[in-house]
């Protein structure tokens, strides 16, 4: 599909979650395509909430994922939350809706009442399986006479409503991401569309919200497309137009399978709560499943693929006609790349800001200038501001940890005490006004020069003052610590030996 046929056309599109658990990685990226598509041709972007699985209903997904669209800057134009002229946008709002056209596909043979009950389609199911046969609703509810039919509504008898798949037609799904992909109506279900509780199947509630919000073009994943066939079949049942469809591939675990929360966190809230920043994840996202493409796209200055995209300019380079039909695998160590990109790229007030929430209490009265000293400091070495809070804690409170951290290699505690005191008299006689990084690791180093390894002098002062195994180097310790705290962890040291 090129440029000059979209234009043709007004764009809207939508992201339709349900609300039965919090906004997942890969929704958020089915989001992201949607949004992409539509604003970079003047479209609209629709919120949509599919919550017609009322058993299965969290209780603040809905809340959780107008959060987290608008944490990843996916600003959408109309929604539950925003008003729009094709409102409800909630689909347990729309129910009148669905049972007027329900009742319409039955009244033009379209659409059947079906009586039987769970042991029923069991049974059907066990007899299938026994013929080696695929198992599907057998028909049996489609021949039922009028008057039957009429005498079993008036008993209020549980029932369904069914669409009828024609028998031998072939259709063409025909997918932006996927080409023609053809279906069989015979290997197709009689599928429930309306359920006994008088609430829509996906099924029903997508195509006649798709039609009546106008949308143009729908992005889901490829778990959908042997639904679609279905969907095509009620656009012609009903005498609509259908919209475009692409298909995107599915978000894997790295050893291929569908990523699922058994194999690690799946939803948005799990990487917000630990840090990750939203250009970051968005950054990421875009490339599961999509790239630029070189050398079209190489950065100037090294003749390498572009990775570093801002939102604006994937608006200018996507496009949803290259996305890949494989699976995209998802690698939580290039969205900690990313990430760590975009916190080294942060302004250090920003960065104050930002790791407001993950700082220990401030029960020592740090400033915020060495606040952003320690930030300037880890965030060298973290992937998340959660791993930055985590990392500094020690400033905060005297860090608990054995004798043994305090020993470089071989050394017997004799050793490391008298390590431990030459750095404590070292320390006490710089003057206030010398208390610097530079001067401390001038005179440090010096005298660790004197040592057969600088190490023996430096290890066990940095393990006194960090108490972590890894930690930033000693110099920068003591300038945030100060004096004061800096003799007195060395003397909490000297006294475990």
């Amino acid at each position: 599909m090129n440029n000059s046929t979209i234009k043709k056309f007004k764009i809207r599109t939508r992201f339709a979650p349900s609300p039965t658990g919090f906004l997942h990685i890969g929704g958020l990226r089915t989001a992201l395509y949607s949004y992409l598509f539509a604003k970079q041709h003047g479209g609209q972007f629709v919120l949509r909430l599919e919550d017609t699985d009322i058993n299965r209903i969290v209780k603040g997904a809905a809340e959780a994922i107008y959060s987290g669209l608008k944490w990843a800057r996916i600003e959408y134009d109309e929604g539950p939350d925003i008003s729009g002229p094709f409102e409800p946008y909630v689909q347990s709002q729309r129910l009148d809706i669905y049972k007027k056209y329900a009742q319409e596909l039955i009244n033009e043979g379209f659409a059947y009442y079906c009586f039987c009950d769970e042991q029923t389609l069991e049974q059907i199911r066990k007899e299938q399986i026994a013929k080696k046969q695929a198992p599907k609703y057998d028909g049996r509810c489609r021949s039922l006479p009028r008057e039957d039919i009429k005498v079993r509504l008036q008993q209020n008898q549980s029932h369904v409503v069914r669409m009828k798949i024609p028998e031998r037609r072939v259709i063409e799904v025909n997918d932006i991401v996927r080409g023609k992909v053809i279906y069989k109506s015979d290997e197709l279900d009689d599928q429930v569309l309306l359920k006994s509780n008088g609430y829509p199947t996906y099924h029903l509630a997508v195509v006649i919200d798709d039609h009546l919000m106008e949308i143009s073009h729908v992005t889901r994943t490829e778990e959908w497309l042997p639904s679609t066939p279905k969907h095509i079949l009620l656009y012609e049942y009903f005498n609509w137009k259908a919209p475009q469809w692409a298909h995107l591939p599915l978000l894997l675990n790295p050893d291929k399978t569908k990523m699922s929360k058994r194999k690690g966190d799946i939803a948005l809230e799990d990487y917000i709560k630990k840090g990750y920043l939203p250009q970051a994840m968005i950054n990421y996202l875009a490339f599961l499943g999509w790239n630029p493409g070189a050398p079209a796209f190489a950065e100037a200055s090294t003749g390498k693929e572009k990775e570093i995209y801002s939102m604006e300019e994937l608006l200018k380079d996507f496009r949803i006609e290259k996305v890949h039909k494989a699976g995209a695998v998802f690698n939580i160590e290039k969205l900690n790349w990313y990430n760590q990109y975009y916190i080294r790229q942060m302004p250090e007030q920003q960065l104050l800001e930002k790791c407001q929430l993950y700082l220990p209490e401030n029960k020592t009265g740090f400033g915020g200038e060495q606040i952003i000293k320690m930030l300037n400091l880890e965030k060298e070495r973290a992937n998340t501001l959660g791993e930055i809070g985590e990392g500094i804690k020690f400033f905060f409170e005297p860090p608990a940890y054995t004798k043994e951290l305090l020993k470089w290699k071989e050394m017997a505690d004799k050793q490391i005490k008298k390590s431990l005191t030459t750095s404590k008299k070292i320390i006490s006689e710089i003057p206030d006004e010398e208390f610097t990084v530079e001067n401390l690791k001038s005179i440090l180093l010096s005298e660790a020069e004197i040592m057969k390894n600088r190490g023996e002098l430096l290890w066990p002062l940095r393990a006194a003052l960090s108490g972590q195994q890894n930690s930033p180097p000693p110099f920068e310790i003591i300038e945030i610590l100060g004096k004061k705290e800096t003799l007195a962890r060395i003397n909490k040291a000297i006294n475990l030996l």
